[in-house]
């Protein structure tokens, strides 16, 4: 269903009652398909009112109101018939404001163009859309790996972050909230040193922008994904970024070295991920 043109619901009115003390008949309840993965938020008081994760989940949000009393409820002796009855009570009114997280196992963080497009496309049969320049993922790329042994799981490719993406920057907060779902981390570090980026100040970056959205994220599993090891100062920058990590005293994150042209380590990036 599409929300942008489609924002009000309205669910119908209960039926009249009739002769012969009949009850009227009930309104059918009001059904929005939303996607898996939705948060439904009081958009008055910013409380969560559910959250939607299981396939053929439902969420009452807003109860009708309870049907009007008939005119033999107001019926005596002396006036068997009266001409009166009560109104029944309006149903229940609420604004929402409704956000999709992807349900994925590993969600993809990094800066544009650290590597997490290509390496999707060839760890999953996803086909993102894949360029020389920033910001090519602008909606958040799901993919799933399949192995012969029949075991899988949903890989997340995110828009790259950028600094200040917490509050608001680049495609900012929109497309962090989607990590929140996930159960690893593979944080792409591009080792090559291409357009003057530092690696290691690459990844205090992105780690700040995840601490400063929700400190919790940080609390759960991530690998760091040494990308474009084919390229020929990554390996001098990997060694010194490792060498960064242990100076700094940053989390016992593990580091793994990866080419997603020679896929070189892809093998065992993806071994590792069956053990979360």
């Amino acid at each position: 269903m599409d929300f942008r043109y489609h924002r009000k619901f309205k669910a119908p009115a209960g039926g009249n009652g009739a002769n012969k003390s009949m009850t009227g008949r009930s309104a059918e309840n009001l059904v929005v398909p939303v996607p898996e993965g939705t948060t439904v938020i009081n958009e008055v008081t910013g409380e969560v009112v559910g959250d939607l994760t299981e396939p053929d989940q439902e969420l009452v949000v807003a109860k009708g109101g309870r049907g009007g009393r008939g005119n033999i409820h107001f019926a005596s002796a002396k006036n068997p018939a009266p001409e009166i009855a009560e109104n029944g009570e309006p149903g229940e009114e609420v604004s929402l404001k409704l956000e999709l997280k992807v349900l994925a196992d590993v969600g993809l963080v990094g800066f544009p163009s650290a590597g997490k497009s290509t390496l999707l496309s060839v760890i999953t049969s996803a086909k993102p859309k894949i360029a020389g320049y920033h910001f090519t993922t602008l909606v958040p790329n799901l993919g799933m790996v399949r192995l012969n042994d029949g075991r899988d799981f949903a890989v997340a490719d995110l828009p790259g972050l950028v600094e200040g993406a917490s509050e608001g920057v680049g495609l900012g907060i929109q497309f962090l909230r989607h990590v929140e779902r996930t159960r690893v981390i593979l944080h792409l570090v591009d080792m090559s040193g291409e357009e003057g980026r530092d690696p290691f100040e690459d990844y205090l970056a992105i780690n700040k922008e995840l601490e400063a959205y929700d400190e919790a994220i940080l609390e759960r599993p991530q690998i760091i994904v040494a990308t474009k090891m084919d390229l020929p100062n990554s390996a001098d920058n990997l060694a010194e970024f490792k060498q960064q990590l242990a100076d700094n005293e940053q989390r016992n994150f593990e580091v793994l070295p990866i080419s997603s042209v020679t896929h070189d380590g892809l093998q065992e990036l993806v071994q590792k991920l069956l053990t979360y």
